[in-house]
């Protein structure tokens, strides 16, 4: 009987172990040599952006730091819903991370999406900001947000425009009514997909970051219109914004930032966190990767971030709605 006993109490011992070592594990925030594998980062735009060109920067700059490989996957469609979507469904090991724009703010407000970025995310870092601007193609010879108007009335129903900005939607839509302007918006899949239709006529205008334009701007290819987010640009100084140019409109501005979908674990989050602000505030980084771009890097915590986060949605809800966008 006595050893019978020990038997049973020797197994039950080994029992509750196990189960005290499934717990810990269950409740361990992350394994002390995490990562064990490689990262991907979803760019929910098409190659050529701005958005798939910080996802790619911070990758190649996290790489080294984290002594794994960081690969970038562009899933552009539905307006950046369909990559949005796959990060939102991922698991949340701190594997799979979303560079997001502004886009995925207002989506919700557009027409019925499958996920809810401040419910199904965990922010990590506001990456930065670009200013919006309107700019002309080369076929079109406009100079001016004037002409530009002048030019479509001339010619209705020719001009053709791209963005992924609402707020830039509902300006253009404003503009339409109140000065008898006539255009006509396309879809797009990312910021290069619009740079490469203006440059080559198809489209003979865009509103995107003006991160996207730089070299085309400096080169003369494109012509900057109008600051939207009503602040002058620090690499072209001498662009009117909107309001100086005489129009009304909501201030806009491309805005970036990285995303881990929610219940990944706060010691990770941390990591990416540190790592990442280490990235965009070094001055050659910035100098050489987002100021010469017009990025302008906004690091801060997630909680400051997720803050900022409520109060674009928000305006951006407004904005859709005064437009009178249709819901889709």
């Amino acid at each position: 009987m006595k050893t019978i006993m020990t038997t049973v109490t020797r197994r039950l011992a080994v029992a509750a172990i196990g189960c005290s070592a499934l717990a810990a594990a269950m409740t361990m925030p992350a394994k002390a040599d995490w990562p064990e594998k490689s990262i991907t980062i979803i760019a929910h735009f098409a190659p050529g952006g701005s958005n798939d060109l910080l996802a790619r920067l911070i990758a190649t700059e996290l790489s080294p730091i984290i002594g794994q490989g960081v690969v970038v996957e562009n899933r552009p469609g539905a307006n950046g819903n369909i990559g949005v979507t796959t990060v939102s469904e991922a698991a949340p090991d701190g594997y799979t991370l979303l560079v997001a724009s502004g886009s995925a703010l207002v989506n919700p407000s557009i027409g019925p999406v499958s996920y809810d970025l401040m419910k199904d995310f965990e922010p990590i870092a506001y990456l930065g900001a670009s200013p919006n601007v309107v700019l002309a193609g080369p076929t079109s010879g406009v100079k001016t947000l004037d002409e530009l108007v002048a030019l479509s009335k001339a010619k209705p129903g020719t001009l053709n425009y791209t963005t992924p900005v609402y707020a830039a939607v509902a300006m253009m839509t404003r503009l339409e009514k109140e000065r008898s302007a006539d255009w006509v918006r396309v879809p797009f899949k990312g910021g290069g997909d619009a740079v490469t239709a203006v440059l080559s006529g198809t489209t003979q205008i865009t509103i995107v970051g003006e991160g996207n334009l730089t070299p085309h701007i400096r080169s003369g290819k494109m012509t900057p219109l109008a600051m939207v987010n009503n602040i002058r640009s620090q690499n072209f100084p001498n662009v009117p914004t909107l309001a100086e140019s005489g129009y009304d409109g909501p201030p806009s501005k491309a805005s970036f930032g990285l995303f881990a979908p929610k219940g990944v674990s706060r010691t990770i989050i941390d990591k990416y966190v540190a790592e990442v602000g280490k990235i965009v505030n070094d001055p050659d980084f910035a100098a050489k990767n987002l100021k010469a771009r017009s990025l302008v890097g906004a690091i801060g915590t997630p909680e400051a971030y997720a803050a900022e986060l409520e109060k674009d949605r928000a305006e951006a809800a407004e904005v859709v709605k005064n437009a009178g966008l249709e819901v889709q």
